[in-house]
């Protein structure tokens, strides 16, 4: 073991609200890493997950439950889910064991859905602390559901939480807008899905809101909001559909170049036979223009002058 504690390992800690998809996302990439040729491990650090669909190879249910929390405890499903985290933190070497056998994997979080917990108790940022400490070389993947952005007010507290995450984790981070095969039934974006996606001049969500007259009353306060985020100018999004491969690929290629996975040259022929295979022919790259043209209508792509020129 302690020969294998020195090999490093790679992977994602999968975080976001509640709905944002993160075991969806964990099933998905799993199958996809599988295809190109990886060993994968997932992990559930969600001790409120039941039923899951994916293989498990370490679940946190074996040390700590929150059901189990809740009845001893009295406590609520979030005051459980912080005690659980805590009791995590507490017996690290528990979740050192189950991990050390899987070196040579890579490893996929599946983390509780409480947005306290990234961004701003300390338990589950310790846990990513320690991990790091092991040589793993984690990325985290912050899930987004995007119909956030059919609304400027949501999209703006979506902005503030993935910044308060980026902030607060403390890891490579990759922001995901999830489930864009639903965007549609959302209603019609404001805007260019790259205004959304680049978080371009964030000035035209306040003229929107300034269009209500609740949010009309509340300008000052949103126009501090945007100038704090326009600041630190460090929150973007990858669209996602995890149904499609290119888009899944868009999502890892961004990961691996954070952590710094290098993959083989037999990995790389695997992934673009397999795209060629999905699409019908030679796979090449495309970028977000890319996808926003494939999940959006033509009356979608069609928005204000202004946006447009940005």
């Amino acid at each position: 073991m302690a020969g294998a504690a020195t090999t490093t390992a790679f992977g994602q800690v999968v975080i976001g609200p509640p709905g944002s998809g993160k075991t969806t996302y964990c099933l998905g990439m799993s199958e996809f890493l599988r295809a190109l040729g990886r060993r994968v491990a997932v992990v559930n650090l969600d001790p409120a997950n039941e039923g899951l669909p994916y293989e498990c190879a370490v679940d946190v249910g074996e040390l700590v439950g929150l059901s189990d929390v809740m009845d001893a405890l009295r406590l609520g499903p979030n005051g459980g889910l912080l005690y659980c985290m805590e009791y995590l933190e507490a017996n690290l070497d528990w979740l050192r064991a189950k991990l050390d056998p899987l070196r040579g994997h890579y490893f996929l979080f599946d983390c509780p859905g409480q947005v306290e917990l990234c961004t701003h108790h300390g338990a589950l940022r310790s846990i990513f602390s320690q991990m790091a400490q092991w040589d793993l070389r984690l990325t985290a993947v912050h899930l987004v559901d995007s119909h956030y952005c059919t609304d400027p007010a949501k999209f703006i507290s979506v902005l503030c939480t993935s910044l308060a995450t980026m902030l607060h984790v403390e890891l490579p981070h990759v922001n995901v807008l999830s489930k864009m095969d639903l965007i549609e039934h959302y209603g019609k974006l404001a805007f260019n899905l790259d205004y959304y996606t680049e978080v371009l001049d964030l000035s035209y969500l306040l003229d929107h809101l300034a269009s209500d007259p609740f949010f009309r009353h509340y300008r000052q306060l949103n126009e501090k909001l945007v100038q704090l985020i326009e600041d630190y100018s460090l929150v973007s999004f990858i669209p996602l559909n995890i149904q499609d491969k290119e888009s899944i690929q868009q999502v890892l290629q961004a990961v691996d170049k954070a952590n710094g996975y290098c993959f083989g040259v037999q990995e790389q022929r695997s992934l673009e036979a397999m795209m060629s295979a999905a699409m019908g022919a030679d796979f090449h790259f495309s970028s977000t223009l890319g996808i926003q043209e494939k999940y959006l209508a033509p009356s979608d792509q069609s928005v204000e002058q202004e946006a447009m020129q940005l």
